[in-house]
């Protein structure tokens, strides 16, 4: 029910600013990311994904590509090494970039107006900003090889190293 809500919200907001910025042409799209509208150049081959080209990923969001994954500023999101066909796309010289599926990873809302070309991205969860804004870690519990259980909490203060494993 939630979803559906900020869906339509944001198709009304989608309207406003095809208002705003006028009639797209067939080869731009128009991204609303934190509040401002850019244009942007559309991908040749239609898809239901936002495909831009790595520059107007900058422009349009401040996101930048490096090796360590898509930065912003000090943050930075590791793309799935087995996913990199779903982000990235060749073109001759060009690079395209995968906006939607991208906010899909880092679970941003989005939602868009194929018809005018405007995608709008909404503001990631304020859990999720909450602790990226104070770059503390969100508290979790695990036991240790003899069972004994451990809460980050419990080493508030001091240095901690976290040695992690995914079996994908």
């Amino acid at each position: 029910m939630l979803k559906n809500l900020f869906g339509v919200a944001m198709i009304a907001v989608c309207a406003v600013a095809v208002q705003a910025v006028g009639q797209n042409a067939q080869n731009t799209r128009t991204v609303i990311y934190d509040g401002v509208a850019t244009e942007v150049a559309a991908a040749s081959e239609p898809s239901s994904d936002l495909w831009i080209t790595t520059s107007d990923l900058t422009r349009a969001t401040r996101f930048v590509i490096k090796p360590q994954g898509v930065c912003r500023d000090q943050l930075c999101f590791p793309l799935p090494k087995n996913r990199k066909a779903e982000f990235f796309a060749k073109k001759g010289a060009t690079t395209w970039f995968n906006l939607s599926e991208f906010a899909g990873l880092i679970k941003q809302p989005f939602t868009f107006d194929q018809k005018n070309g405007v995608w709008y991205f909404g503001a990631r969860t304020e859990e999720q900003n909450g602790y990226l804004a104070s770059l503390e870690a969100p508290n979790f519990t695990l036991p240790d090889l003899n069972g004994r259980v451990h809460s980050l909490a419990d080493f508030r203060g001091k240095k901690v190293l976290l040695v992690t494993w995914a079996s994908w």
